[in-house]
């Protein structure tokens, strides 16, 4: 799609590629996490996350009532998006699975340490070490579907008039 010199405000606009995605989730967009609650009601949450292995590694704090209600029904929504004008956006229908109930000193560790450095650069570890002695679980979201987009204008399918 050729945009006209007076529409480069616009963006890149539709669908991310593989790429685009994979560059995009390795920034520090935060999270939300939307679960159901024991009342089956929507929960939603921030949070930090890491996508890799073709999915999104989240580690909640033992006492984070969100990490139970997915321990009850995994079914789950992420949205992941920025405040810039391009809203660049992920959001994602998936299945959360636990990979470890709270515990101190498990896998959640490393994936956490490299969290905090890239959530808050030089001073994560200053945020992070002093908290290991905190229990956290380690889930991972299997994404069912994605929907991506970026730029300013309107996909083709929301417009009446084409």
């Amino acid at each position: 799609m050729a945009q006209a010199r007076d529409e480069e405000w616009r963006g890149k606009v539709g669908k991310m590629s593989e790429e685009e995605i994979t560059e995009f989730l390795s920034g520090n967009p935060f999270c939300r996490i939307a679960c159901l609650d024991d009342d089956g009601w929507p929960y939603v949450v921030p949070c930090w996350f890491e996508y890799s292995d073709g999915g999104f590694y989240i580690v909640p704090r033992e006492k984070s009532a969100w990490a139970r209600y997915i321990q009850r029904d995994g079914r789950v929504s992420l949205c992941i998006d920025d405040t810039t004008i391009y809203n660049n956006r992920v959001i994602v229908k998936g299945e959360a699975t636990i990979l470890e109930e709270a515990n101190l000193g498990g896998r959640w560790v490393e994936i956490a340490r490299r969290m905090s450095v890239r959530y808050l650069g030089e001073h994560g570890p200053d945020y992070l070490e002093p908290t290991l002695t905190e229990p956290r679980w380690l889930l991972f979201v299997n994404p069912v579907k994605m929907i991506t987009w970026h730029g300013v204008d309107w996909a083709e399918r929301y417009k009446h008039s084409k």
